[in-house]
């Protein structure tokens, strides 16, 4: 039986994030946050509003922001700390690599406006290089969530996650069509649609592109199961084989470089494990530029279309697979 999605409103993640934060610092007294200047940007008001004492506008300090917040774990505290995805990563990794990850602090670092989609304020503010970096760290968890309720539910999980995440959502607002109170499982992959003709692995916005791709290749006939990969590491190699060994060949999708993405380690895991054709969308070696977040995804090819079209060419690599005597 096939799932029908729909969504009756488009949300922003990282309203979900700022949701998400309230809720959990009403259930954990010793969650605090920390903002470098963009309290609104990533909609951290709220719980700056409840919790006064627990929030910390360090201002436009990220590197000294990791450091606070590498500190405070020492005393117990849970830091999440906020800024744009581009400010938490490349401007801070020398902070994240040796005060969060190499000791294992108990650090969530919540970073917004990832990717293509920040838009118009172009390059120097889009990354598309942030889940390779942070993902080739040792003890850090990285989480690439799709829409307003996964992030919120993701927001309140990794408030019970021991150690390090790096905890990737966006600006724009997206189709927000998964159930408000599915538990997010760290490191469970979420299956989407069944099938078994190709399956097609995805994260972040590009997640109800896909659905929108399985229905219109359903429509031709063609059966995909649809796997949201919503934690890149731990990687949940075991669902990814198993749906590997029904269709036997992988479209993956995401909002970020080829190299380093999600389909980069979906590579690794299936040529260690099992080869099968595979065919990835993502942006291909390139900076991104100012534009609107859907003239973006169109012109650096991460749409529904876009997806269909590698699709056709799987399969067709598939049927046309050597056999191995």
């Amino acid at each position: 039986m096939k799932k029908k999605y729909s969504y009756s409103e488009k949300k922003d993640t990282r309203s979900g994030f700022g949701a998400g934060l309230l809720e959990a610092g009403k259930k954990n007294e010793h969650i605090v946050a920390l903002c470098a200047d963009l309290t609104g940007s990533l909609k951290m008001d709220a719980f700056a509003k409840e919790f006064p004492d627990r929030f910390f506008q360090v201002g436009i300090a990220e590197a000294n922001m990791m450091g606070i917040a590498a500190g405070l774990t020492i005393g117990g505290q849970i830091p999440f700390t906020g800024t744009f995805a581009n400010f938490s990563t490349g401007r801070v990794y020398d902070q994240i690599r040796q005060s969060i990850a190499y000791s294992h602090k108990n650090v969530k670092i919540c970073a917004s406006h990832c990717g293509l989609t920040l838009g118009e304020d172009g390059a120097t503010h889009q990354i598309l290089e942030d889940i390779g970096m942070m993902k080739m760290l040792p003890n850090m968890t990285v989480v690439h969530t799709c829409d307003f309720n996964q992030t919120k539910n993701a927001t309140m999980a990794i408030a019970n996650w021991s150690g390090p995440v790096y905890f990737r959502f966006g600006r724009p607002a997206v189709p927000n069509f998964t159930d408000p109170d599915e538990e997010f499982i760290i490191g469970k992959a979420q299956i989407l649609q069944e099938g078994h003709d190709v399956t097609i692995i995805c994260n972040g916005h590009l997640t109800w592109k896909a659905l929108e791709a399985h229905d219109l290749l359903l429509s031709q006939g063609i059966d995909a199961e649809v796997l949201n990969i919503h934690t890149i590491k731990p990687l949940d190699e075991k669902a990814v084989l198993q749906s590997v060994r029904k269709t036997r060949c992988i479209v993956t999708a995401e909002e970020h470089q080829m190299a380093g993405g999600l389909g980069e380690s979906i590579a690794s895991l299936v040529a260690n494990s099992d080869p099968v054709p595979m065919e990835m969308i993502a942006v291909k070696d390139s900076f991104g530029e100012s534009g609107t977040p859907d003239q973006l995804l169109e012109k650096y090819g991460l749409t529904c279309g876009a997806i269909v079209q590698a699709v056709e060419k799987v399969l067709n690599r598939k049927v046309n697979q050597p056999s191995i005597a």
